[in-house]
């Protein structure tokens, strides 16, 4: 079977913080149509490790290949969307539509002097869509819940067409209620519209059931490969350093990968 392209490669990556190690000798590769969920307990370097990807932070020691280009070379910029943590608790009172919000967007791709056209409007309006959230065009983002808005900013990082989504704690501030509608929204941009996708999340069983590959990640990476073969409870010893409490992620739904 022929591996799909690679479009996140670290080789021995490390960083630290004033000499305070943070990730330590990190190889891992990131290929087309993946499904990743990244775990690990706080301060393990989860959000350094996608700062890194980013290219906001620089590592200490290693080297980024992003779609097979060198990071300090890699100048698409737009091909990665990026939705960061407690974005959904941010600017409720902002005065702006969603509209407004998903447009901005496009900027990854057009850059900030560049006017809108109407192929822009329609890309914006196509994220919204695939969003679920075309109703509210018009509405201010300030009056929407902690679901419906997680849903506008990440249309906002579909705006700008990317070939990768990274979320980092993406059902913080989303109500119980809406996750599960949540995470098959995230399942169908992966399975339907072939995007890649990388989410960082405290919660393991929704790792284990929702994502097709685990990255577990404690300073250096402890396991890589698939979700259903790895997140047992010696693994998480290694990772947490003791016992992980496991709450489960939804006891009536069966892990869509047993009958895959």
């Amino acid at each position: 079977m022929q591996l799909e392209e690679p479009y996140i490669e670290l080789d021995n990556v490390s960083f630290s913080y004033d000499h305070n190690p943070v990730l330590e000798n990190l190889s891992f590769t990131v290929r087309r149509g993946e499904y990743l969920g990244i775990i690990g307990p706080n301060g393990g370097g989860k959000t350094t490790l996608i700062k890194i990807i980013l290219g906001l932070l620089h590592p200490t020691r290693g080297n980024v290949k992003l779609f097979g280009t060198d990071r300090h070379d890699f100048k698409e910029k737009h091909r990665i969307g990026y939705v960061p943590q407690r974005v959904t608790q941010n600017d409720k009172d902002f005065p702006a539509t969603v509209f407004e919000v998903v447009r901005t967007g496009r900027i990854a791709r057009l850059g900030f002097f560049e006017r809108f056209t109407k192929k822009d409007t329609e890309v914006v309006n196509r994220a919204m869509e695939i969003s679920g959230i075309s109703r509210y065009r018009d509405t201010l983002i300030g009056n929407l819940s902690g679901g419906e808005r997680q849903r506008v900013f990440i249309a906002r990082a579909l705006a700008s067409e990317p070939d990768v989504l990274i979320l980092d704690e993406p059902t913080v501030g989303v109500d119980i209620g809406a996750q599960k509608t949540f995470y098959e929204f995230l399942a169908q941009l992966n399975s339907e519209h072939h995007l890649t996708i990388i989410f960082i999340s405290h919660d393991v069983d929704a790792v284990s059931q929702e994502t097709k590959t685990v990255l577990c990640l404690n300073h250096n990476l402890v396991c890589h490969g698939l979700a259903q073969d790895l997140l047992n409870e010696h693994i998480l010893e290694r990772l947490y350093g003791g016992h992980k409490q496991r709450v489960p992620h939804n006891p009536n739904k069966p892990n869509k990968h047993e009958h895959a």
